[in-house]
Order: C-alpha cells, then sequence, then structure tokens
C-alpha cells in the first residue's frame, strides 16, 4: 500500500489554542503546528498531542482508536505512546513526534516538540545480545533493546542480502509494480551503524551452544551471547513433481525472489500460481496489475475457505475473477512443463512463469541441533522464553501458547513477528511479561483489504454480517459459543476495537463490540 505519506493540513491551529471542553474524551482531534498535521487527545485533565501520521504507510491516526495510553492506526493497527510518542506496538518501527501541551484556564495550546526519550529503568542488563535472523523479529528486538537504553553488544546475524526489508510487500506493492525498492528496505547498514548494531548478511549462524552460551558463523567466527533470539523465520516449500526445478519456477521469500519474478514478469505472457492461500492470491493480484493472464491452481474447493470461510473465500474468489484471474480448484499439479501446467485430472494450463505458493515450513535446525524443544517450530512460553536458558523464540519460527484462542499456535503473520520481537526485547531487560497480543495480519487484492484479528485454527460458525457487495462486512468466528476472530473489510475502527478487547480478555466487551454489527 504504497500510499502519499503527505497529508493536508486540516482543523485547528493548535500554536493559537483551542478550547478544552471541545476535546471529546478519548477521542482524537485532528489540527497543526507550524505545517505538520498533529492529533490532540483528551484524557481526564490530561491534554496529549502527538504527529498525526502513522510512521508505518502514513495512516490517518485521526481515524485511529485510542486504548489506554496509546493511539492505533485504523490502517495496519501500529500503536503509539500518546506520552512519548514511541513506537510501542508493529508494524511501525519509527516513533511520531510528541508535542508540549500548554494549558491556561479552558484554552489548550501546543508549545514545541518534546524532545524523544524512551528510555526506562531495566532491571537486567545482558552481557551481549545476539539475534539469530535479520527479519521481522530480530529487526523490531534490536530496535527495542536500543529503544529502551540497552547499551551493551547486539549482533543481528541474518543470512539474506541486503538485510532486512518489508516483506509483505515483496508479493504486494512491490510485485505489482506500485511501489519502489527504496520502500523495501526496513533498515539500512548505515542505520545499525548509527545505533552501534553489527548486522551479519553473508555468514550465516551455523551452531547454536546453550551451554556456552555462543554461537558459530559459517566462517569459523564465535559469538558470545547473554541472551539470544531465535527469529530463524521459516522457508517456502517446494512441491515434489516433474518440473519443480526448472528456471519459470519460483517461491516467493526474498527480496531477490520477486525482483527474479519481476525480471521473468515483463518477458512471460501466462502465469499460474500454484496455491491458493493469501500469498498466492496476493501475487495473482499484483502479476494482474502487470497484465499478465494469470491462474490460480488450487486443492481446495474454495480459495480460503479454510482460514476465511466459504462465504468470504468465495467473494474473494469472484473479485479475482473479475480481475481476469482462472481458477482451477480441487485440482492437483502433476507436472510442470516450459509452457504450462499439467494437472492429475488431464487439463492442462498455459503457463510461461510459475508461482509455487504452497505454504513455508519452520526453519528448526539450529534449535534442534542446539537440543532445543522442538515440534512443528521451536517451542516457547508465554513470555517467549525456549526451553534453553537465556534463549528466546519469535516469529515465524516460534510455537507458542495463543492466549485468546487457547492454542498452542505458530502465527506466520509479519506484525505478529514484529510484536513477538519488541516483546523478547523487554523481556531481556526485565521489563516484560506475558505475550498477550492479539495476531492481526492484513491481505490486499486490488481495492480490497482484509483485516484479520484474532486466531481461529478451526472454528464452529462463521458468520457474515455487513454487505460483501459493497466492501462493508465482518465475519465472525466462533468456537465454543466463544468469538476467537473476526475478518473485516472496510470497518478499521470495529477491527481495532476488537483487537483491544481480545487483548484484555474482555469477554462482555468483545460481544459486545460485535451485537450492533
Amino acid at each position: 500500500m504504497a500510499e502519499d505519506k503527505a497529508q493536508a493540513l486540516s482543523g485547528p491551529d493548535l500554536r493559537r489554542g483551542m478550547k478544552c471542553d471541545a476535546l471529546a474524551e478519548n477521542e482524537p482531534l485532528l489540527g497543526h503546528f507550524e505545517g505538520e498535521p498533529v492529533i490532540l487527545v483528551r484524557q481526564g485533565e490530561q491534554v496529549f498531542a502527538t504527529g498525526a501520521i502513522c510512521t508505518h504507510y502514513g495512516g490517518p491516526l485521526a481515524e485511529g482508536l485510542v486504548v489506554g495510553g496509546t493511539i492505533r492506526c485504523p490502517w495496519h493497527h501500529a500503536r503509539f505512546s500518546l506520552r512519548t510518542g514511541e513506537a510501542e506496538g508493529a508494524p511501525a518501527l519509527n516513533p511520531v513526534s510528541c508535542f508540549n501541551v500548554r494549558r491556561q484556564d479552558d484554552v489548550v495550546r501546543v508549545d514545541g516538540k518534546k524532545a524523544a526519550g524512551f528510555r526506562v529503568p531495566c532491571p537486567l542488563n545482558p552481557s551481549s545480545v545476539v539475534i539469530v535472523g535479520g527479519g521481522a523479529s530480530g529487526v523490531a528486538c534490536a530496535d527495542m533493546l536500543r529503544a529502551k537504553g540497552y547499551a551493551g553488544p547486539i549482533t543481528l546475524a541474518g543470512d539474506e542480502e541486503p538485510g532486512p526489508v518489508d516483506r509483505p510487500n515483496l508479493s504486494k506493492d512491490f510485485l505489482a509494480g506500485t511501489a519502489t525498492e527504496d520502500w523495501i528496505p526496513l533498515r539500512t547498514r548505515e542505520y545499525y551503524e548509527s545505533i552501534q548494531v553489527e548486522l551479519i548478511t553473508s555468514d550465516p549462524v551455523v551452531r547454536i551452544s546453550p551451554a556456552d552460551h555462543q554461537v558459530s558463523l559459517r566462517s569459523g567466527r564465535s559469538l558470545n551471547y547473554g541472551a539470544l533470539l531465535l527469529a530463524t523465520g521459516a522457508e517456502p516449500r517446494s512441491l515434489s513433481i516433474e518440473g519443480a526445478d526448472l528456471p519459470h519456477v519460483f517461491r516467493l521469500r526474498t527480496l531477490a525472489d520477486s525482483k527474479a519474478i519481476i525480471a521473468k514478469a515483463q518477458r512471460a505472457g501466462t502465469c499460474a500460481v500454484i496455491g491458493s492461500g493469501f500469498i498466492g492470491l496476493e501475487v495473482a493480484a499484483s502479476l494482474c496489475q502487470r497484465g499478465l493472464k494469470v491462474s490460480v491452481i488450487g486443492q481446495d474447493s474454495v480459495p480460503l475457505g479454510k482460514v476465511l470461510g466459504k462465504e468470504l473465500g468465495r467473494f474473494i474468489q469472484k473479485l479475482h475473477e473479475q480481475h481476469g484471474v482462472r481458477f482451477f480448484l480441487n485440482a492437483t499439479p502433476r507436472a510442470i512443463r516450459e509452457d504450462r501446467i499439467e494437472l492429475g485430472d488431464g487439463q492442462s494450463v498455459e503457463a510461461d512463469l510459475v508461482i509455487l505458493g504452497v505454504g513455508v515450513s519452520p526453519r528448526t535446525s539450529l534449535a534442534e541441533s542446539a537440543g532445543i524443544k522442538v515440534d512443528n517450530g521451536v517451542i516457547v512460553n508465554e513470555a517467549l522464553r525456549t526451553s534453553a536458558a537465556d534463549v528466546f523464540g519469535a516469529g515465524d519460527v516460534a510455537r507458542y501458547p495463543e492466549p485468546v484462542s487457547g492454542d498452542q499456535a505458530r502465527i506466520e503473520h509479519w506484525v505478529a513477528a514484529e510484536r513477538q520481537g519488541q516483546a523478547v526485547a523487554r523481556s531481556m531487560l526485565g521489563i516484560g511479561g506475558v505475550f498477550r497480543e492479539a495476531p492481526f495480519f492484513w491481505s490486499q487484492h486490488y481495492d480490497v483489504t482484509i483485516a484479520y484479528v484474532g486466531h481461529a485454527s478451526s472454528w464452529d460458525s462463521c458468520g457474515i454480517r455487513g454487505d460483501l457487495e459493497k466492501h462493508d462486512v465482518c465475519a465472525i468466528y466462533r468456537r465454543n459459543a466463544r468469538t476467537i476472530a473476526i475478518a473485516t473489510i472496510g470497518r478499521d475502527r470495529l477491527s481495532l476495537s476488537f483487537e483491544a478487547a481480545l487483548e484484555q480478555g474482555d469477554t462482555a466487551a468483545l460481544e459486545a463490540i460485535l451485537r450492533d454489527q
């Protein structure tokens, strides 16, 4: 979603001030100060002022939700401290500006910016921190450690050039050609130098020794740690069928993968995506926007039916069909040829370009070799600690007790991975606790964005409220008479409110939020 980060100024000039009684409790009011959009939020006798533009993709915080001491973005649920502007919750990593507010009688005025400062007293101080994995969790962990004042050595050891990237964009805007490559890096090497984090991208970790508190790199170099984060992520699966290794067959995980697909797409006329999950359908939408004739091959009868339910899944299928995508469902690919895919039922699908979107597997080999407990991911407890002392796990590789659904879950979502990385940083410093963040992800299909909150690996009922054709809908997933997840289109405030209630474990609030939907 490569949105214009500029936002026209509107509302009152907050340098001149405004009546305090014009501010409704916990309702953001948009104004401006010295050419910058600013929101005011009143909580009792206190009034807070922060920048009005989310630092993730430029979302309008004035349309967001105030929860406790935070303002939350309606687009992708980033959260910022009203008191300091700190990016407390991903997907935003950078803070918003925070302003001094002066109150005189019944008038409040913004009176200059506050100096940024997010450090707090931390009872723990690891001798050094090593982060294995340069994805969402690793980046968020390193940032949070430095934000909270940790001054010890940090090494971020990945195995992917050019370093941390905004992975969701690889199947969305960048692949579609609506976002340029300068949107893709999450953090640059220069940034890490500025905060004194050593970034390693071409010398991967090959061994972990929990007994020695040491990791070994492929080059033979050893790194000692006081605390270690395992954030090795997941690896795209392949297919064991004839032709799966042909040069026009791609998987999508890295920036290099996305660029290779784009290069091939510029010379191709037809594309087949094997897999009808979120990544496969996002790729289909992106390549349609590049003018390719796209087909999707899926084993299920309804795309995304197992995740979103049949009604919402059929809506997404229809949306893609309206853009020219052909679906081959209940289908199994038998062989990949240079210009087509042969299916098990004898059908043939044209394809100069083939994308495999058949899921991912957690990268657990390092943990297994180190004797760390593994079962469909690295097993972690409610504080994201592994079975080894001073070793944490986060992101796609981690399987943790998800508190809302009660499942032992491995969540393959970008925002969840980042928030877990942030939580691990706090735990390393002794200021963390139980990880209770509600899983959230978004999926973009042309002009439709689905926001999903919660975790429903299975459900007893899926109720649809609203109007799918008007792109104004909420799907509610229940198990054992409890609401455990919702998916929304065009209902950002509902999505935010539901997320907050899930985190607080407030069942009554959940049902009250959904009652009038």
